[in-house]
C-alpha cells in the first residue's frame, strides 16, 4: 500500500488540487460539480474562503493523491458541516479517503461539529459505498436534481453523527 501523509491544505496546493478535481469533473459521472476550477476558485471554495472549515490533503510520493474538506456553505443547521472527498483518478491510490477521514473527524471535533453531511449523486456507487463504509447513514434524497445539460440525477444525503451524538450525551 502507498504511504500517505495527511496534512492541512494550503493555498500553495490549489494548483495541483485544481488539476486533480478538474480531471474528476471532466471524467463525469461521480461529482455533482460540473464546472472546472481555477486555482483561485478552488482555494476560495475549499481552503481559504468564507465557508471552508477544514481541508486536508493526502500526500503520496507521486504528489497529492486526494483531499477532503468540511464546509459551512449554505443554510446548514447549527452544528452541521458538509463534507466532500476527492481522490486522484490517475494514478489511483487506494485508501486515500479512509486516511483523510480520521483527520477530518478530529477537525470536526475541534470545531464542535455534531453532524457531518455528505450529498452524493445517486449514480456515484463508489462515493455511496465510501461514505457508508465510513459510518454515514442515509437520511434524505433530493430527487431529480438537474445536471447542467438538464439530465435529472437524484442526490443521496447521508449524515455522520459525531460520538457525543452517538452516545446520547
Amino acid at each position: 500500500m502507498t504511504q500517505l501523509t495527511i496534512r492541512k491544505a494550503t493555498v500553495d496546493d490549489a494548483e495541483e488540487l485544481c488539476g486533480l478535481i478538474n480531471e474528476i469533473i471532466e471524467a463525469g459521472g461521480t461529482t455533482a460539480l460540473e464546472d472546472l476550477f481555477s486555482p483561485e476558485l478552488l482555494a476560495d471554495w475549499f481552503i481559504s474562503g468564507e465557508f471552508p472549515l477544514a481541508c486536508h490533503v493526502a500526500q503520496a510520493e507521486s504528489g497529492l493523491a486526494g483531499f477532503q474538506f468540511l464546509s459551512s456553505y449554505g443554510d446548514l443547521p447549527k452544528g452541521w458541516a458538509d463534507i466532500g472527498t476527492f481522490a486522484r483518478l490517475n494514478p489511483k491510490t487506494p485508501g486515500v479517503g479512509t486516511a483523510l477521514f480520521a483527520t477530518t473527524l478530529s477537525a470536526a471535533e475541534e470545531r464542535n461539529i455534531e453532524v457531518i453531511r455528505a450529498t452524493i449523486r445517486a449514480d456515484n456507487t463508489g462515493g455511496l459505498a465510501y461514505y457508508e463504509k465510513m459510518g454515514f447513514l442515509t437520511y434524505n434524497t433530493l430527487e431529480k436534481v438537474p445536471l447542467n445539460d438538464g439530465t435529472p440525477v437524484d442526490r443521496i444525503q447521508k449524515q455522520y453523527l459525531m460520538k457525543k451524538e452517538r452516545s446520547g450525551l
